[in-house]
């Protein structure tokens, strides 16, 4: 993949990318109207029984938790699509279908552009580094800019599951405040627990983060 050309790895991207819209248009679908309020509630985004956010950016955020993560002893939503869905083995729609059942939550800091399209991505939990195309963040996301994103890896290079959520560090203490006490195990298991991505939607939430334009910048960890 690296030795495609920067217009054929967008040509991939695309294609790609439109798959998987389609794949979480379709999953939607397969959680219920409670299911999602309850997701909102924890977020801060309803009233009774009425969603009260006040933009969609904020209502994706607790799409995104409907569909990609479920409490203990059930079934994700996505997973439900997948078994309904059942795409055709070795197709792409299969194979964007099966990387977002694997998608990797966390918090990722821009390193640096990536030399044939894209970013270079760091996972700031469990420290490895990810390409990641997409091209709204290519022309505007400054090197240091941290945001809290669900990445799927269909191809070599990775996509993000539609919602990016800015971070500062301020933010990030007070999620980590929160999640820690309660969620024990290594970065991985951390970032894998739906607790974690609920506390940072929630924090983004409530102070405001999604109507950011900038971005405080994170420094790289001491070695």
């Amino acid at each position: 993949m690296a030795e495609m050309s920067r217009e054929e790895v967008l040509a991939r991207y695309r294609h790609l990318r439109a798959i998987s819209t389609h794949h979480h248009t379709e999953a939607m679908n397969f959680f219920s109207r409670p299911a999602l309020l309850e997701q909102a509630r924890h977020l801060g985004l309803a009233a009774g029984g009425m969603l009260a956010a006040e933009s969609f950016d904020e209502l994706k955020l607790a799409f995104d938790l409907a569909i990609h993560t479920a409490r203990p002893d059930h079934t994700r939503a996505v997973d439900r699509y997948a078994g309904a869905a059942r795409p055709r083995p070795g197709s792409d729609e299969a194979l964007v279908l099966e990387a977002m059942r694997r998608a990797r939550f966390s918090v990722w800091r821009v390193e640096r552009r990536h030399e044939v399209a894209g970013l270079v991505v760091q996972d700031l939990l469990r420290q490895d580094e990810a390409w990641l195309v997409d091209e709204a963040m290519e022309r505007s996301a400054p090197a240091g800019m941290a945001a809290a994103i669900r990445l799927c890896t269909p191809e070599t290079f990775a996509m993000t599951g539609g919602v990016i959520v800015p971070v500062d560090r301020e933010a990030l203490e007070e999620v980590f405040d929160e999640v820690l006490p309660r969620v024990r195990g290594s970065p991985d298991q951390v970032a894998n627990d739906r607790r974690f991505a609920t506390a940072i939607y929630r924090t983004a939430v409530a102070r405001g983060l999604m109507e950011r334009i900038g971005f405080e910048e994170i420094p790289p960890p001491a070695r």
